[in-house]
């Protein structure tokens, strides 16, 4: 199962409505989406594999994957946050596969710099979740203090490799981020391995904010997703509340693209540490990221930590820093700019 929606309006001007940041090429020449399932194939094959996503994108992921069956393309109603759109997927496994078909769970917009340490950890935590019953999540060891991530304390040894998790913890400061990394805690990444007739289970007794719309609607997608109240998401509606998760660690360069700030972290960069893609040429200019759109050029001299998108006659200049705020900055544009 792909998590492929949103629009990902902090990598705007780049990505739009109709091409949102999953179907860019955005760390390397290829699109996320692409990427992701390329990473998945050994795994599972296409045929195996479910993409849910935005109805506007259902056509565009069409295009970009034509050998991936229409019927495994899902087109949410809604945004109804990651615990219902992962309970219809498992649904939809369900009916098609059996109870006891194993499910797993990941978003199309990661970079991953070790594939193959990737898949090793799913085939541990599928394991796991098979011979457990129980619901796994793939925690990814720290490599920073990062207060964007959510984390997960590790408990009791099950097996090598595999732990309870003893309790999720939300986005921390960036101290307390730095203190859950040296008692080693893992990043909550936001894979998820399972049975799902056993997740189905856990749903029922748990999630009391989807569970009577399964009950009710658990073959209706569009009434499903109606009746589902307000967006939750997984680990809150779930994972929170169950006492049959367990954790597998991975150290497979494991990165969530959220900001063009990240992608001085996943792109191949020069020896002053700039990451660019394009027409882009650097003098004296330290650890910037830079992405010159087709025709668009540009250069930048003594200058550092900035982040320069050029697209279309448009052009976006802001820090590093600052770049995770760039939603805010959408919101404030005129349509005659943003819409562009």
């Amino acid at each position: 199962m792909v998590l492929a929606g949103g629009v990902g309006s902090r990598f705007w001007p780049l990505s739009t409505q109709e091409r949102p940041k999953q179907l860019l090429p955005l760390v390397g020449d290829k699109p996320l989406l692409s990427e992701q399932l390329e990473r998945l194939r050994p795994i599972a094959p296409l045929s195996n594999t479910l993409v849910l996503t935005n109805a506007s994108l259902v056509d565009p992921i069409t295009r970009l994957v034509p050998e991936l069956p229409r019927e495994n393309i899902i087109a949410e109603p809604k945004p109804a946050g990651t615990a219902a759109a992962l309970a219809w997927a498992a649904r939809v496994i369900e009916k098609r596969d059996g109870k006891d078909a194993t499910m797993i769970s990941v978003h199309a917009d990661w970079a991953i710099g070790d594939t193959e340490g990737f898949r090793a950890a799913l085939t541990t935590a599928a394991v796991a979740a098979e011979t457990n019953h129980a619901l796994v999540t793939v925690g990814v060891v720290p490599t920073r203090p990062d207060p964007g991530f959510g984390y997960i304390e590790p408990g009791k040894a099950v097996s090598k490799g595999v732990r309870r998790a003893k309790r999720f913890v939300e986005k921390p400061t960036r101290k307390r981020a730095a203190v859950f990394r040296d008692k080693g805690y893992l990043w909550n990444s936001g894979i998820f391995v399972w049975r799902v007739g056993d997740f189905l289970d856990e749903v029922r007794a748990n999630a009391v904010e989807i569970a009577p719309a399964l009950a009710k609607h658990g073959d209706n997608l569009e009434a499903f997703f109606a009746a589902v109240p307000k967006p939750v998401p997984v680990d809150t509606a779930v994972l929170e509340r169950s006492k049959s998760v367990l954790v597998v660690s991975g150290k497979f360069g494991w990165d969530d693209v959220g900001t063009w700030g990240s992608l001085q972290r996943v792109r191949k960069r020069d020896k002053s540490g700039n990451a660019m893609s394009g027409s882009v040429h650097a003098l004296d200019a330290k650890n910037n990221v830079v992405h010159a759109d087709g025709a668009q050029k540009v250069v930048l001299f003594g200058v550092n930590d900035l982040v320069v998108i050029a697209r279309d006659g448009l052009t976006v200049v802001t820090t590093i820093e600052r770049s995770g705020d760039l939603k805010k900055l959408v919101e404030s544009l005129p349509p005659n700019i943003k819409d562009r």
